[in-house]
Formats: C-alpha cells, structure tokens, sequence
C-alpha cells in the first residue's frame, strides 16, 4: 500500500514512512508544484496510491468521483513532520482497513 502526500505534507514524510508504507511520494518529488487538486486525484487513481492531504478539496472530489483513489483526510492544523508521521504510523491498521473496504473512500485521521 502506498500513499500520495499532498504538497501541504512534507517530503520528508516518505523516507519516515517507507518502512510501512513503501513506494510512497509526495507531490513535490514527482515535480508537482502547480498541478490542480482533479490533476492530483486523476495520477493518484491512475498509478494505485492512496491520496493523503489535509485539503478538503480533495475528499470533495473523492465523494463525487467515488474510489479509486481513497483518501486519507489529515484534520489537523499546522504541525510538526514528527505529529503527522507519528498520526499515520498510529493510523496504519485503519489505513489498512480502508484500503481494504470496497464500501470506504475516505479516512479522517484527527490530531
């Protein structure tokens, strides 16, 4: 299972991360910086990955378009790269289990 950072999430969130989620990125890595959100959802569809932003847009477009992608949704304010990695890892089982749930699009992970 992999996920797509949006480009409000650090980077450095993928080397943190790769050891339970490896094949991550960030939007930034893949040179990004100006695609839309629809953009966004469209390559994180087409190459498998979990979309995971603090965007609203983004669950916005989730809920009409329907998965794949799913979406983990960050309810969190500005915060350490340390808060958000540490809220994914407590995460990971429920990201898990979204992934695996035909019936779940999105996934809001609060602070």
């Amino acid at each position: 299972m992999k996920l797509l950072l949006d480009h409000h999430l650090s980077h450095k969130l993928v080397t943190k991360l790769a050891d339970i989620f490896p094949g991550s990125t960030q939007t930034r890595l893949l040179g990004f910086t100006r695609m839309r959100d629809l953009e966004l959802w469209f390559y994180a569809r087409t190459h498998g990955f979990i979309f995971v932003s603090k965007d609203k847009d983004l669950v916005d477009i989730a809920i009409l378009r329907g998965a794949p992608p799913k979406v983990v949704w960050l309810k969190m304010g500005n915060c350490t790269v340390a808060v958000v990695e540490k809220a994914l890892r407590r995460n990971q089982q429920a990201i898990e289990e979204l992934a695996a749930d035909p019936n779940r699009i999105i996934l809001e992970i609060f602070e």
